[in-house]
């Protein structure tokens, strides 16, 4: 049932696309426009033919693109696929773009918990099949590890069919070229600005970094307070729970993306999308605490709808972040804005779990403390983040590229 299920959302996914591949025209890009507007009838219907061509081969890129993000999800491959569906996408359509990446980020986070949670130690989970004294009997772990990276290798083998972005600028960029032979030349180059004095590349990197933090201090501290026992202030749960309480989420992301987030960011936008989703997130971090207190069903049911509903305010803070940063800079500088992104992002990320797990472990003796005993100081301190991310959304810290001005 559950494989069936996973079936019919991508057959869901590879429906989308088809009926969205239109984004992915190639004309999006300055030079293109250029070019229309100044080659003769001719030239344009050779470049009509040409987009014909292109939109079929981008459906195809797009959907490497999807497979390549959902089994082989980590931090650079997915900046370098949000990167790479701003560059295949029209300015109008960049958020369809951020979403279908995020969507198999979403993906991810439904195969990926349950992966873990139904293959991790088969002996005990599935005796009548697996033997404690075999391979995967002593190696409790290995098989779960094993499919991952078998999922791994096929996304590596896929991203062979990825093309270069910057090749099909140069395609373009020639024949701008030759359109406009014999004609006086205009340059449309502008001196590239260093990425570090680039203040809103630089503003948007910043508050994204506290925001990954924040959610990867989340991600830890949320599976620990889960397996941990009532009297720890914990609901007890199994790493089997746990990781059905995940792919609930992800299911819930997935949804979201393809249905929810593109109106969302072209009704509200990116910056105040964000801000929503950040004050959104504060009193569901809040009441995670006061969960201990529910038991049977309504404790399952409170704690399946926060998961969600934090998941779907995460990602929405994540793509609004990386769109700004994406549009921050040239096509150029694109790339490397993205490696200053990524690295900075990283250290951040490296930070939280042991953090986390120092913070989680000091609250579990202090139970009994006056001032917001055991977890309840770990929910704060998470709250603090946020609404420290919050407030690097305003202005004057946060400028706001010219694209959305």
């Amino acid at each position: 049932m559950y494989t069936n299920f996973l079936m019919h959302i991508q057959h869901c996914v590879q429906h989308f696309i088809r009926i969205k591949c239109e984004i992915l025209d190639g004309y999006h890009y300055k030079v293109a426009s250029w070019c229309t507007k100044r080659i003769s009838s001719t030239n344009q219907g050779n470049l009509k033919k040409q987009k014909s061509r292109d939109s079929c081969r981008n459906e195809r890129q797009l959907f490497l693109l999807i497979m390549s993000n959902v089994y082989f999800d980590n931090v650079m491959v997915t900046r370098g696929m949000q990167a790479y569906s701003i560059e295949v996408c029209r300015d109008d359509e960049q958020a369809l773009g951020i979403s279908i990446v995020n969507t198999a980020w979403g993906l991810g986070l439904i195969i990926g918990p349950a992966i873990g949670g139904y293959l991790a130690q088969p002996a005990k989970q599935y005796p009548h099949i697996f033997h404690d004294k075999s391979t995967f009997g002593r190696f409790p772990y290995l098989l779960p590890c094993l499919c991952i990276s078998i999922f791994a290798t096929f996304a590596l083998i896929s991203c062979i069919w990825l093309p270069e972005t910057l090749h099909k600028h140069a395609k373009f960029e020639m024949g701008a070229e030759t359109a406009e032979a014999g004609t006086t030349q205009e340059s449309t180059e502008s001196p590239k600005k260093s990425l570090w004095k680039n203040w809103p590349l630089m503003s948007s990197i910043i508050t994204y970094c506290v925001f990954s933090l924040h959610d990867t201090a989340y991600s830890e501290i949320f599976s620990l307070w889960t397996v941990s026992g009532r009297k720890y202030g914990g609901l007890s749960f199994s790493s089997k729970d746990v990781g059905q309480v995940l792919t609930v989420a992800g299911v819930s992301l997935l949804v979201y993306q393809i249905f929810v987030y593109r109106w969302l960011n072209n009704t509200l936008g990116p910056v105040n999308s964000t801000r929503i989703a950040s004050a959104l997130s504060i009193p569901i971090i809040a009441a995670y605490p006061f969960m201990t207190h529910l038991s049977g069903i309504r404790l399952g049911l409170a704690l399946y709808i926060a998961a969600m509903i934090k998941s779907v305010l995460a990602i929405t803070r994540v793509s609004g972040t990386s769109l700004l940063q994406n549009n921050a800079v040239p096509q150029g500088q694109r790339g490397a804005a993205n490696g200053i992104a990524t690295t900075l992002m990283s250290l951040f990320k490296s930070v939280a779990p042991a953090g986390a797990g120092v913070l989680f472990s000091w609250a579990q003796k202090r139970q009994h403390a006056a001032f917001f005993p055991g977890d309840q100081m770990v929910f704060l301190l998470l709250n603090v983040t946020e609404v420290l991310g919050l407030l690097l959304t305003f202005k004057p810290f946060l400028a706001v590229p010219q694209h959305y001005k």
